[in-house]
């Protein structure tokens, strides 16, 4: 099922199960995608997000929720990390699964060997490939020095 098919029918579910925590996080996630659709239209015809766009949109969220939550710790405000964490839940639900370290490095080194990258020069385009191949599905926070080291060995 389609992304967006799948946070409507979700969102109903929350609505008719009367969960207002999981609604609240849905319409969240239907503004943002909302907004995105609004800025790339630019004032002319209609522009609908991808599926990539919207996993992208969904990574950023959890992102951001993922500092909130550990700001919420550092500050003592343990309730609202808790609501943070949750709203990630919630939002992971309609993400891709997260490969794992040896999908992670198997996925980077045919990226590398796809492009024929050399050096340490050959980065952005084996983080490209990734990006495009894998959104999603991996923290290139994380996969970002782990390419720099496999490209510098």
């Amino acid at each position: 099922m389609e992304l967006r098919t799948r946070l409507q029918a979700s969102t109903k579910e929350a609505m008719k199960a009367k969960d207002s925590a999981r609604l609240s996080t849905l319409r969240l996630i239907g503004a943002a995608i909302k907004d995105r659709e609004i800025a790339a239209r630019g004032g002319e015809g209609d522009e609908t997000l991808n599926e990539g766009d919207l996993v992208l949109i969904l990574s950023r969220m959890v992102k951001q929720r993922q500092e909130s939550a550990k700001a919420y710790e550092e500050g003592g405000r343990l309730e609202l990390a808790a609501k943070e964490e949750e709203e990630i839940r919630i939002i992971q639900e309609f993400l891709p699964r997260q490969m794992n370290e040896e999908e992670t490095r198997a996925a980077i080194d045919a990226a590398i060997a796809e492009i024929g990258a050399e050096g340490i020069r050959d980065m952005g385009r084996v983080m490209a490939v990734l990006k495009d191949r894998h959104a999603g599905q991996m923290d290139f926070g994380a996969v970002g020095p782990a390419v720099k080291a496999r490209l510098l060995a």
